[in-house]
Protein backbone atom coordinates (compact mmCIF):
# COMPACT_ATOMS: atom_id res chain seq x y z
CA UNK A 1 0.00 0.00 0.00
CA UNK A 2 1.26 3.03 -1.08
CA UNK A 3 2.27 5.90 1.80
CA UNK A 4 0.33 9.12 1.39
CA UNK A 5 2.59 12.02 0.81
CA UNK A 6 0.71 15.65 1.57
CA UNK A 7 4.28 17.44 1.94
CA UNK A 8 5.70 15.73 -1.26
CA UNK A 9 4.92 18.20 -4.63
CA UNK A 10 6.17 15.27 -7.12
CA UNK A 11 3.58 12.66 -5.25
CA UNK A 12 1.86 11.09 -7.96
CA UNK A 13 3.77 12.08 -10.70
CA UNK A 14 5.95 9.88 -12.88
CA UNK A 15 9.14 10.69 -14.19
CA UNK A 16 8.07 10.54 -17.87
CA UNK A 17 5.56 12.92 -16.83
CA UNK A 18 7.64 15.94 -15.33
CA UNK A 19 10.67 15.05 -18.27
CA UNK A 20 7.39 15.62 -21.07
CA UNK A 21 6.18 18.37 -19.02
CA UNK A 22 9.44 20.11 -19.16
CA UNK A 23 10.43 19.37 -22.81
CA UNK A 24 6.85 20.98 -23.81
CA UNK A 25 7.99 23.63 -21.73
CA UNK A 26 11.24 24.36 -22.74
CA UNK A 27 12.41 22.49 -25.63
CA UNK A 28 15.13 20.12 -25.52
CA UNK A 29 17.58 22.96 -26.61
CA UNK A 30 16.88 24.67 -23.35
CA UNK A 31 16.35 22.07 -21.24
CA UNK A 32 20.06 20.88 -22.13
CA UNK A 33 21.62 24.57 -21.29
CA UNK A 34 19.87 24.40 -18.08
CA UNK A 35 20.15 20.72 -17.16
CA UNK A 36 23.61 20.17 -18.57
CA UNK A 37 23.69 16.59 -19.48
CA UNK A 38 24.19 14.43 -22.93
CA UNK A 39 20.84 12.75 -23.17
CA UNK A 40 19.16 16.27 -23.55
CA UNK A 41 21.66 18.02 -26.38
CA UNK A 42 22.70 14.72 -28.24
CA UNK A 43 19.67 13.18 -29.85
CA UNK A 44 17.77 13.55 -27.11
CA UNK A 45 14.55 11.23 -26.99
CA UNK A 46 12.15 10.86 -24.02
CA UNK A 47 13.06 6.86 -23.80
CA UNK A 48 17.11 7.26 -23.82
CA UNK A 49 16.65 10.43 -21.21
CA UNK A 50 14.24 8.14 -19.00
CA UNK A 51 16.93 5.56 -19.19
CA UNK A 52 19.78 7.92 -18.24
CA UNK A 53 17.81 9.60 -15.39
CA UNK A 54 16.57 6.26 -13.82
CA UNK A 55 20.29 5.28 -13.19
CA UNK A 56 21.49 8.89 -12.35
CA UNK A 57 20.26 10.20 -8.87
CA UNK A 58 22.17 13.25 -9.49
CA UNK A 59 20.77 14.20 -12.79
CA UNK A 60 17.51 12.91 -11.53
CA UNK A 61 17.53 15.57 -8.75
CA UNK A 62 18.54 18.22 -10.89
CA UNK A 63 15.19 17.51 -13.34
CA UNK A 64 13.38 17.57 -11.09
CA UNK A 65 14.33 21.18 -8.85
CA UNK A 66 13.80 22.75 -12.79
CA UNK A 67 10.58 21.09 -13.01
CA UNK A 68 9.03 22.40 -9.41
CA UNK A 69 11.01 25.70 -10.28
CA UNK A 70 8.79 25.55 -13.23
CA UNK A 71 5.28 25.57 -11.14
Amino acid sequence: MPLEQPNNPLHGLTLEAILTQLVAHFGWEELGKRVRINCFTENPSIKSSLKFLRKTPWARKKVETLFLEMK
